[in-house]
């Protein structure tokens, strides 16, 4: 097995109350999403790459305050952060292109934003371990996803369609890269994230 590979299939395994909670969550998220999406992967990852964007956005801000009110430097966690919160944006951005949202889904990106951002930001408040020890669990399954979605272009299952101008651009890809190749640069980001803030978690235990 590839060193890539075995990058992709790493796994944090629950060490504490914490921990089991925070993977419980994520699996309990999971199944709703598999309800409800099934194989339509790129309108999964529209709606869910809307609430991927929020945690770096909340513990970027909530790290920048803590660092002003304790009169100490951040360690460099606050642009990490907020540079996680973009590069899920441009995920969202890039997906739009690829599969367009139905009403329904804007009305729900809107609801699970709006939940998800309060709910979120309480528990960053409560126990920060935790909250990056749920991001790591999420992004392991976005790695998940993002395999399946891949597996499904590869099959024929899903179009291989040219990749947008705007991930072109973000990522630095060939002008005639197509779809395949978006997938697999959006879930090396969702593994370097499942990395960093499962890193988070274990230097706040």
């Amino acid at each position: 097995m590839s060193e890539e590979d075995l990058s992709l299939q790493r796994h944090h395994q629950p060490e504490g109350f914490s921990d089991r909670f925070a993977l419980r969550l994520v699996k309990f998220m999971r199944f709703f999403a598999d309800a409800f999406f099934a194989r339509r992967y790129g309108h999964r990852a529209v709606v869910l790459e809307t609430v991927a964007a929020v945690p770096g956005m909340v513990g970027g801000a909530i790290q920048h305050l803590h660092s002003l009110r304790r009169l100490k430097d951040d360690d460099g966690w606050i642009r990490t952060l907020l540079d996680e919160a973009e590069n899920e944006r441009m995920h969202l951005m890039t997906f739009v292109n690829i599969a367009r949202p139905t009403g329904f889904e804007r009305a729900l990106i809107i609801t699970a934003q709006g939940v998800f951002y309060n709910l979120f930001f309480i528990l960053y408040l409560c126990s920060s371990r935790t909250a990056h020890r749920i991001v790591g669990y999420l992004e392991e399954e976005a790695v998940f996803s993002y395999t399946e979605y891949l597996a499904a272009v590869d099959s024929g299952k899903i179009d291989n369609v040219p990749a947008p101008k705007i991930a072109i651009d973000y990522w630095q890809l060939p002008a005639e890269a197509r779809l395949r190749e978006v997938i697999v640069a959006v879930r090396a980001d969702e593994a370097g994230h499942r990395d960093v803030n499962h890193g988070f978690a274990d230097a706040l235990r």
